[in-house]
């Protein structure tokens, strides 16, 4: 009889890798809380142009506006990313604390829409250049009594770090260095 363990022909169910991951990570937290904290650090760089290309780590995007606004379109919008961190972050929250509850979600979808004062962006209105109204819509297929899944969601929002970014104050602050411009020919 071949081992059970190592054998390729077993298949692990997706949630069920994901709650096992998720239960080690708790168990390694709880073990050692001072290990739980983190800082990360993403830079951007502009030369020519607006395009901006971001790094962290082993990960780059590259980041611009469009020709409307003076860019190349080489790579969507910032706001794009803000967007796409708020919504990834929470549908990927949604799922992996379902699996880890035991919690069958095949399919979370999440949508993030944000109004704004474009003329704010350039200081024309006294308004916010900030969003004025963001709206998450939350679409979730499962067979899960919708109280169970309301209450979960409900939960993970008050966990979720780019839901939380946006949605409450934090401390923010900003260094500016100058460098000198050497011309060489």
């Amino acid at each position: 009889m071949a081992p059970i363990c190592n054998s390729p022909d077993v298949v692990i169910d997706p949630d069920t890798r994901i709650r096992e991951a998720q239960l080690s990570v708790v168990s390694r937290m709880k073990a050692a809380p001072e290990k739980a904290r983190s800082t990360l650090r993403t830079c951007g760089e502009v030369n020519e142009g607006l395009a901006c290309r971001i790094t962290q780590g082993k990960f780059n995007a590259v980041l611009d506006l469009g020709p409307g606004m003076g860019g190349n379109a080489t790579g969507p919008s910032p706001g794009f990313f803000g967007r796409a961190a708020i919504a990834g972050c929470v549908a990927i929250a949604v799922k992996m604390h379902a699996a880890r509850e035991g919690l069958r979600f095949n399919h979370v979808d999440v949508a993030v829409e944000m109004d704004f004062d474009d003329s704010a962006l350039f200081g024309i209105s006294g308004g916010s250049a900030g969003p004025l109204d963001t709206r998450l819509y939350i679409e979730i297929e499962t067979n899960a009594d919708s109280g169970i899944v309301k209450d979960l969601v409900s939960r993970v929002l008050e966990m979720d770090p780019w839901f939380l970014a946006l949605r409450d104050p934090q401390n923010v602050s900003s260094e500016v260095k100058t460098v000198p411009f050497i011309w060489s020919q």
